[in-house]
């Protein structure tokens, strides 16, 4: 097969669950280069402003990794306020030259909110179901998405929905693997 230009970097897959007094965040670590897998234990999730900010990517890890030290900016010029900062970093993201070149998503959370940015200026809060709050992105984030959707009206708590999810998602998604990343803090209620 012959494809014109140079191998494409595959994301990732990274799922936010919010359910029972916490909010879990976690993401594989496979990097893959074309079809072959670089680095099987890339950090995509991390903990942003202190520990206070959970945050996980997919999409290229310069990009992504600019981005969180933008977003780090913004948590300190409106320190506790993760919904202005996603805003302000989203506006910048969108129109900046340098930024709009950047290819990543982003989910974060604090203890009162989950946000999905993207560079088409979108910060989206997850569609709220009685038993909780789900969102993923990445090559493998449809996959993981349903799983937990399928398993947030059980007894299962967010972390191990996360777990379980992911690694549903790395049994069908190849961009995917079970080197995981897990990342939680309590929310406000």
């Amino acid at each position: 097969m012959h494809t014109d230009g140079p191998p494409v970097f595959h994301a990732t897959t990274i799922l936010m669950v919010r359910k029972g007094g916490k909010v879990v965040m976690g993401g594989d670590g496979q990097v893959s280069l074309g079809q072959t897998v670089v680095k099987g234990n890339a950090r995509k999730v991390r903990r942003l402003a202190g520990g206070s900010v959970i945050g996980g990517f997919a999409g290229a890890t310069a990009d992504a990794f600019t981005l969180f030290e933008r977003l780090e900016a913004k948590l300190e010029q409106y320190p506790a306020q993760l919904t202005r900062a996603c805003v302000e970093l989203a506006k910048d993201w969108r129109t900046d030259r340098y930024l709009r070149r950047l290819e990543a998503m982003m989910l974060v959370a604090d203890r009162n909110v989950s946000l999905l940015l993207s560079g088409t200026g979108d910060v989206l809060e997850p569609e709220a179901h009685p038993e909780g709050w789900v969102m993923a992105i990445g090559s493998g984030g449809n996959f993981a998405l349903a799983a937990a959707l399928a398993l947030l009206d059980t007894d299962r708590d967010a972390e191990t929905i996360v777990r379980k999810a992911m690694t549903i998602a790395a049994d069908i998604c190849v961009y995917t693997n079970r080197n995981l990343v897990i990342e939680s803090l309590d929310d406000a209620s």
